[in-house]
């Protein structure tokens, strides 16, 4: 079984229809257009980033990878929201990115 973050499992748990029925969601839209998954886990990361969703920057930081992004690409999609979402939010989500990408430094994880 996959592991997930503490309160995404405890979410399953008690509301694991709602949560399937949000990834069908997203898998539709993921195919509703003609973006590419690593464009597409970029924008979302901005999206994420832009109403300060900690669990979901890490999230799809996760999925951009996975989808080929490098760490530049995960970073500028971020550093770009300065002028729109403020510098203080987009410092934070680039802290939250770093909590992920720095562990993996050096590891054929992503």
């Amino acid at each position: 079984m996959k592991e997930y973050p503490g309160n995404y499992a405890w979410l399953m748990g008690e509301f694991g229809k709602v949560l399937e029925a949000h990834q069908n969601f997203g898998k539709e839209l993921h195919q509703a257009g003609p973006l590419d998954e690593k464009t597409a886990q970029l924008i979302q990361l901005a999206g994420a980033a832009s109403v300060r969703a900690e669990g979901a920057v890490h999230s799809h930081v996760k999925r951009a990878l996975k989808a080929g992004a490098e760490t530049a690409e995960i970073y500028h999609s971020i550093i770009l929201l300065a002028s729109t979402i403020g510098f203080p939010a987009a410092a934070a989500a680039l802290s939250w990115a770093r909590e992920i990408v720095e562990p993996l430094k050096g590891t054929d994880t992503f």
